[in-house]
C-alpha cells in the first residue's frame, strides 16, 4: 500500500484534468498551457469536488506492480498541475573569466566556454530561457517551463557542457550550489 499514492491532490481553480480510460492518456490544462502524459492501464483518475486521487483499477490479473507505480503517477500528476499553474524554474550560474552566454533568437543559447568554438545549444519550444548578464557579476541563465523533468534535463545538459572545475570552481553550477574545492599542489620543502 502506497502512502504517497493514496494522498489526495487539490485541484486549483482554472485547471482541468481530462483522463482517457482506454488509452491511459491524461491532459492537464491550466493558465500557463497544456501538459500531456500516458499512464499504465491499471490506473484511473478519480475526481471528488476539488480533489483528485490516483486509484488502482480492481482487476483479477493485478501482478503487484501497480502498487509500486501509484506513488510515482500521483507525483507526476501533481507536477503536471503545478506546471500549468506556477511552472518550474532552474537557475544556472556561469563562473569564469571570458565565459559568455547570449540568447541568439528565441530558442538558441550561444555559449562561449573557453573552447576553440562557440556552442549553439538549441532549446525545445517548451522551455523558455533568459540570460542575466550584469557587469561585475556572474552570468545567470534562467530556464522556465511547464514540465519539471524537461526543465531539469535541459539544465543538466547545459551544466554538462562545462562542469565545475575542482580547483578554481570555474564552470556551470546551480544557483546557490556550494562546491568543495581541492587544495591543489603544495610547494615542496627544501632540505
Amino acid at each position: 500500500m502506497s502512502r504517497i499514492g493514496n494522498l489526495k491532490i487539490i485541484l486549483p481553480e482554472k485547471v482541468d484534468v481530462v483522463f482517457n480510460r482506454e488509452s491511459g492518456e491524461i491532459t492537464v490544462k491550466g493558465p500557463r498551457g497544456e501538459v500531456d502524459d500516458i499512464f499504465l492501464n491499471g490506473f484511473e483518475i478519480v475526481k471528488e469536488d476539488i480533489f483528485i486521487t490516483v486509484k488502482i483499477k480492481p482487476q483479477k490479473d493485478n501482478c503487484g506492480k501497480e502498487d509500486s507505480f501509484q506513488g510515482l503517477y500521483r507525483t507526476i500528476l501533481q507536477n503536471m498541475i503545478i506546471g500549468v499553474t506556477k511552472g518550474f524554474e532552474k537557475k544556472l550560474e556561469l563562473i569564469g573569466v571570458g565565459y559568455k552566454a547570449v540568447m541568439n533568437g528565441p530558442n538558441i543559447l550561444e555559449l562561449d566556454l573557453g573552447y576553440s568554438h562557440k556552442i549553439l545549444f538549441v532549446l525545445p519550444k517548451e522551455v523558455v530561457c533568459k540570460v542575466e548578464n550584469e557587469k561585475g557579476k556572474n552570468i545567470i541563465i534562467i530556464l522556465n517551463g511547464n514540465e519539471k523533468y524537461l526543465v531539469g534535463q535541459i539544465a543538466a545538459k547545459i551544466k554538462s557542457l562545462r562542469s565545475v572545475e575542482p580547483y578554481k570552481g570555474k564552470g556551470f553550477r546551480y544557483l546557490g550550489e556550494t562546491i568543495k574545492l581541492k587544495a591543489g599542489k603544495t610547494t615542496a620543502t627544501k632540505k
